[in-house]
């Protein structure tokens, strides 16, 4: 009885981190709302200026190992 008793406790112990990553920070509000509006933008404009950076770079000539030879 005791080691059931045991193993339970074990169990419990650790189910209960895993429960509480499953269920997040809660329900959403305005709050999230408004955040995820604002993640949204930030992500669009980190998104346009990779782009941007990408667009900089120059593109690498074609490479000709036996330049040199002829």
């Amino acid at each position: 009885m005791r080691t059931v008793v045991v193993a339970l406790a074990a169990v419990a112990i650790l189910a209960a981190p895993a429960h509480a990553q499953r269920h997040g920070k809660g329900g959403k509000n305005a709050a999230s709302d408004q955040q995820s509006e604002l993640r949204k933008k930030k992500a669009s404009a980190a998104e346009k200026d990779y782009k941007a950076a990408l667009d900089k770079i120059p593109d690498k000539p074609a490479a000709d190992p036996w330049g040199g030879v002829r």
